[in-house]
């Protein structure tokens, strides 16, 4: 078991808990769903597995658990709930916004009515097996920033009938972090955020506003973890190998050369000190800010160790950053 992560690894939550600065992303472990023939998951999964890498992680102090209501059409919800359940010490978040339907694992559209959202708190409740959800996070990136004042009304009544404890947005806009920011129970916004998308204008909303840095995608959809070569694709039903207009760092299910350049350029000083390049990657991103959370995905035992066991080295060295800046600078 890891040894208690010092203070520039872990964070206060909203509700007073502190907890380590790392969380476990549960995309991966709904196994796949799909926009007809288009593939939104990342592959097949073995739910033993999952199960047992939730385990390893609470095991390691990891107390951090992201998912959302459609992801695998609402398997990472159900895996989630057997293994966790109603523990009062784990703080699960999760979204919503995309309806699936969980017998075809298929997306059906995206809502955002009042309606909606209570249906899918009660569904989320269900299948993550709580009395109440820790953080629920509007799932829609690029939804209109006026309407968004009704989403976010409605969640605040949802708050005040004890139904979920916090909210924030899944959003890359700065503008939209920062409408709901002053809010009571507005408390984080969930974002893309890696080495190679350092996102300064969101950084600068989150800290003056004292909201929590949700990073997904820190380790660039898996780019950062060494294991892709250009020659290698991912398999037939994993969304890197989708041609979605949002899919920077693969095409055609390859790493992306102008990526794989960037990723030669600070391999080295990420893998600085013994640490492994996941480990580096996740160490950027405690030195970048100190309000980030990243959530790194999973489906084995394995990276769950590999990931968590960041913690015991903490943050890049200010030094170490500076030279990420330049040598990603000259690329």
């Amino acid at each position: 078991m890891l040894t208690k992560p010092d203070t520039s690894t872990t964070i206060t939550l909203w509700n007073g808990q502190e907890v380590p600065r790392f969380g476990m992303g549960c995309w991966a472990i709904g196994g796949p769903f799909f926009a007809g023939d288009t593939p939104l998951g990342w592959g097949e999964v073995d739910d033993n597995e999952s199960i047992a890498a939730i385990n390893r992680a609470i095991d390691l102090g990891i107390r951090f658990f992201d998912t959302a209501s459609n992801y695998g059409a609402g398997h990472s919800e159900e895996v989630l709930g057997q293994a966790i359940g109603n523990r009062a010490d784990i703080v699960i978040a999760t979204k919503f916004g995309f309806a699936t339907n969980p017998e075809t694992k298929q997306a059906t559209g995206a809502f955002a009515d009042p309606a909606f959202i209570r249906q899918s708190v009660e569904t989320s409740l269900r299948r993550l097996k709580r009395e109440r959800l820790d953080l629920l996070q509007f799932h829609i990136n690029d939804f209109p920033l006026e309407q968004s004042d009704e989403v976010f009304d409605t969640l605040q009544a949802l708050r005040a009938e004890g139904k979920i404890d916090a909210f924030g947005w899944s959003t890359d806009f700065p503008d939209r972090a920062a409408r709901h920011a002053g809010r009571p129970g507005f408390v984080s916004i969930q974002h893309t955020m890696n080495v190679f998308e350092p996102v300064p204008q969101m950084i600068d909303v989150v800290e003056k506003n004292g909201l929590i840095s949700i990073n997904r995608g820190p380790l660039a959809m898996g780019l950062l973890t060494g294991k892709f070569t250009p020659d290698k694709a991912v398999g037939a039903k994993d969304v890197r190998g989708a041609a979605l207009e949002w899919m920077v760092y693969f095409k055609d299910g390859r790493i992306a050369p102008e990526f794989a350049a960037r990723l030669d350029a600070v391999r080295s000083l990420l893998t600085s000190d013994g640490r492994t390049l996941t480990q580096g990657a996740l160490a950027w991103l405690w030195a970048r800010s100190p309000r980030t959370l990243p959530i790194p995905g999973f489906r084995t035992v394995a990276q769950v160790e590999e990931n968590a066991g960041a913690l015991e080295k903490g943050p890049l060295p200010a030094d170490v950053m500076a030279e990420i800046d330049a040598a990603l600078a000259r690329v």
